[in-house]
């Protein structure tokens, strides 16, 4: 008999499981979160090299980085419920794949910019390859067995982590030791991102959601919505994870600005990028599952407290470190609790959000990163225009470790596990 509560939110239990292994669809999904978040940050990483080679002025370089960072948010962002809906009522997979072909054309768009005004415009293509993270998360929460739950959404949390940390050290190797253009590098971003919707395409097989939608796409996305704003728990674990990834976001796009401090202009930027923004954080990434194994035996709530602590004391000291190896060993830090606190609130919303909202939940899991990455790199613009290249980092170290001590005192005053 179809749950009450389903049908009368237009839903009815799809009854087909996928007869592909679980571990298959979070291996193909893995690769593509990782392909994804490395294309995205060889831009990021690259960003005030390639703006500076379009003769953008170092005066005005630093609120450039920051407002153009804010741009793939603006058009992505109130497009996301939509793209959740879609994939519950039609098609998963299809959703997934239209990500990865759109990322394809915004590398090529890059690519191609030649001026600061034209590569503003390629920014905003980003915005309309969001939506697919939450998609794959919930389908990889709807195929996994409850005992494994939280051990392999942190390694799935830690897919994007680890490709953001590859993306600056592939474009490093290809630039400093191949003599590739920057063009030449987003260009071969594009491919990858083919190549991951040529393998969900053909690798993968449809996952529907144990309740199927029935109401329009415009009901489902504002409903799923309302879910979210209504229900305190979700909005608490939302705020907290808007609330890291706004210090994540302010602090981002300053990282190849504090590395340039440390080395110059000269050859081997690149490299020096790709250490710092890239290998470092790429051993941190590739560590924290074991935050997911630690999350299934004593709790998500406190492996998430210590993350945020740790993330802002990095975030504190990572401008004070005197040479690029010393900034890499203060990154290793950094990319580990930044990824362990991603997996944790992963792990919260898997296991705390009923089934008949989970799907549309965790859909809109990355809305609050979307909103963070409208705010936090316009409003460190305006930080570094005052404080330099370090304010961004003092500030968002302070917020972070603002929201640690917040979660702490409001679990010991309400001797719950409220987040």
């Amino acid at each position: 008999m179809p749950d009450s509560r389903a049908v009368a939110a237009g839903a009815v239990p799809s009854g087909a499981r996928p007869s592909q292994d679980w571990r298959v669809v979070v291996a193909i999904f893995w690769i593509t979160s990782m392909v994804e978040g490395a294309g995205v940050n060889i831009v990021f990483a690259q960003l005030p090299t390639y703006l500076r080679q379009m003769g953008v002025e170092s005066t005005d370089r630093l609120a450039f980085v920051g407002l153009f960072n804010a741009l793939i948010f603006v058009v992505g962002a109130p497009l996301v419920p939509f793209w959740g809906a879609w994939a519950d009522k039609y098609s998963r997979k299809v959703v997934i794949v239209r990500s990865a072909v759109v990322e394809a054309v915004v590398f090529v768009a890059v690519a191609l910019s030649r001026e600061p005004w034209q590569l503003a415009l390629s920014m905003l293509l980003i915005g309309f390859q969001l939506g697919n993270t939450g998609v794959m998360l919930a389908g990889i929460r709807d195929v996994t067995p409850r005992a494994r739950l939280g051990t392999t959404i942190a390694v799935f949390g830690a897919s994007g982590p680890i490709g953001f940390a590859a993306g600056p050290v592939l474009a490093g190797i290809l630039i400093d030791g191949f003599g590739l253009s920057l063009p030449g590098v987003f260009a071969a971003a594009a491919i990858l991102s083919l190549a991951t919707a040529a393998l969900v395409t053909f690798g993968s097989r449809e996952i529907r959601p144990e309740v199927v939608p029935t109401a329009r796409v415009a009901t489902l996305a504002l409903g799923a919505m309302r879910g979210v704003l209504t229900d305190p728990a979700v909005r608490r674990i939302f705020l907290i994870f808007g609330v890291s990834y706004l210090a994540n976001q302010m602090t981002r796009p300053y990282i190849p600005v504090l590395v340039e401090g440390l080395t110059g202009t000269g050859p081997g930027l690149a490299s020096a990028i790709g250490l710092v923004a890239g290998t470092a954080a790429l051993v941190g990434a590739v560590g924290s599952p074991l935050g997911g194994v630690l999350g299934d035996r004593i709790g998500f709530r406190p492996v998430l407290i210590a993350s945020l602590a740790g993330a802002g004391i990095a975030l504190l000291v990572l401008p004070l470190a005197p040479s690029v190896a010393s900034m890499g060993i203060v990154a290793v830090v950094l990319g580990t609790a930044t990824a362990t606190v991603t997996a944790m609130i992963f792990g919260l919303l898997a296991v705390e959000v009923p089934a008949e909202r989970r799907s549309a939940t965790l859909n809109l899991v990355y809305l609050p990163l979307y909103a963070a990455g409208i705010l936090g790199p316009a409003t460190a613009a305006g930080v570094a225009a005052v404080a330099g290249a370090a304010g961004p980092f003092v500030v968002g170290g302070a917020i972070l470790l603002v929201a640690a001590v917040v979660i702490v005192f409001r679990r010991s005053r309400s001797g719950t596990r409220t987040a």
